[in-house]
């Protein structure tokens, strides 16, 4: 059972570079991400990682804690079900909206 678990948090991981390129997805949740990723490489720790197993669990649990909190969204990157986001695709054009039309199949 803990395969299974380790093998959903990979595909999580992996996810996280599809996200990061998504326009739609908001500022915020890619500034986690690269709040997350600084304090991995910042010398700056709340647990210096001189301590040889516990300094390294503060890293865990901040990343345990961004990738639960955005298990949705990484989710959504991961099973391929992001809906298409057509907004900025076409904000600057000319779109017709409300428009009833009727086709007639007239063969003559």
């Amino acid at each position: 059972m803990g395969f299974i678990k380790l093998r959903v948090l990979l595909k999580r991981i992996k996810a996280i570079r599809f996200m990061m390129a998504d326009k739609s997805v908001a500022w915020w949740k890619k500034a986690l991400i690269v709040f997350g990723i600084l304090y991995l490489f910042l010398p700056i720790d709340l647990i210096p990682p001189v301590i040889p197993v516990i300094g390294f669990l503060d890293d865990l649990f901040l990343w345990i804690f961004i990738l639960w909190y955005l298990q949705k969204e990484l989710d959504k990157y991961w099973y391929g079900d992001k809906p298409v986001d057509y907004s900025k695709k076409y904000s600057s054009k000319n779109m017709v909206d409300d428009v009833e039309y009727q086709v007639d199949d007239n063969t003559d």
